[in-house]
């Protein structure tokens, strides 16, 4: 996962472009500024953090700022440095242990909850924004979602995201033995353990979702009556 990047990597791509006046005064600290003698990266940053164009003192989901959130943590920076190549192998390895060492596992076992919950905070796409408009959590009657549509196929009552696997039927091919039950718990907590560099959120080690909510994730994904397994 190395959304955190994402937005770095745009505005290296538009800083590289821009035709900047050579000196111009900082919207922080009043200085004056060289864009000129800056690198595209430097740029960037400098456009991200400094230039007061971001509200990145507003709080997010999982604790912390936006500011916090947009600095790499040693599993993102891994990741990044691969970029789209192959992963090496010792990167793999290093990547897969620090999402192991990350899983924290629900007193008495892991469970299922209630698939209903586990439907609409998988297809809500109602997180945690920083930027004109913050998410208000306390108007919400599930919390923060887990967005998990926007990637995947869910049931087929809807139309879900053809990034990731499509997750029809999951639980009626698979079962609800203590092993499956398991997988799923840790690939949705931290899939990097599972599928190195990839994509998708650390769900449960970001502090997206609380244990309380990925249980209700894994009821709409397990639960016979859930409309992902009709």
């Amino acid at each position: 996962m190395v959304k955190q990047n994402s937005m770095k990597k745009a505005f290296v791509k538009l800083a590289s472009c821009l035709c900047l006046v050579a000196s111009v005064t900082s919207a922080t600290a009043g200085e004056k500024i060289d864009y000129t003698k800056m690198s595209s990266q430097q740029l960037a940053e400098h456009l991200i953090f400094n230039s007061d164009g971001f509200k990145l003192d507003k709080p997010v989901q999982e604790g912390g700022t936006a500011r916090e959130r947009l600095v790499q943590d040693e599993l993102q920076k891994s990741c990044s440095v691969v970029g789209n190549a192959t992963i090496p192998a010792d990167t793999s390895v290093k990547v897969m242990t620090m999402a192991r060492n990350s899983y924290r596992y629900p007193e008495g076992g892991i469970k299922l909850g209630d698939w209903k919950i586990g439907r609409e905070l998988a297809w809500s796409g109602y997180g945690f924004r920083a930027g004109h408009k913050n998410d208000d959590h306390s108007t919400t009657k599930y919390g923060p979602g887990g967005n998990c549509y926007n990637c995947h196929q869910l049931a087929t009552d809807r139309t879900g995201g053809s990034i990731g696997p499509a997750l029809t039927g999951y639980g009626k091919a698979r079962g609800t033995s203590d092993a499956i039950l398991k997988y799923t718990y840790e690939v949705i907590y931290n899939p990097h353990a599972y599928f190195p560099c990839t994509h998708m959120p650390r769900i449960g080690a970001k502090k997206l979702l609380t244990e309380e909510q990925i249980s209700h994730v894994m009821a709409y994904l397990f639960d016979p009556e859930s409309p992902v397994n009709k």
